[in-house]
């Protein structure tokens, strides 16, 4: 059977787990700020292009590869 033992203050050996849990939100509002950089706009960009074209990616290089193709005919004309 389980009891719950609430405690004021732990014993030495323990870490205090609200602390460590405001070290760790600390810490991650420190990464999020530091990573909004200038390029923060570009790099969701490409992070979102990168989602939508990769599981696509025969098609992509398909279709470039007719750009190509398509812009070279043009040229030579």
């Amino acid at each position: 059977m389980n009891t719950f033992r609430f405690r004021t203050d732990p014993s030495p050996g323990e870490a205090d787990p609200v602390s460590t849990d405001a070290a760790e939100l600390a810490s991650h509002m420190d990464h999020c700020a530091s990573s909004h950089s200038r390029f923060f706009f570009l790099h969701s960009a490409l992070q979102s292009a990168h989602g939508v074209l990769s599981p696509r990616i025969v098609t992509v290089a398909a279709l470039a590869g007719l750009a190509v193709v398509a812009l070279i005919l043009v040229l030579a004309a």
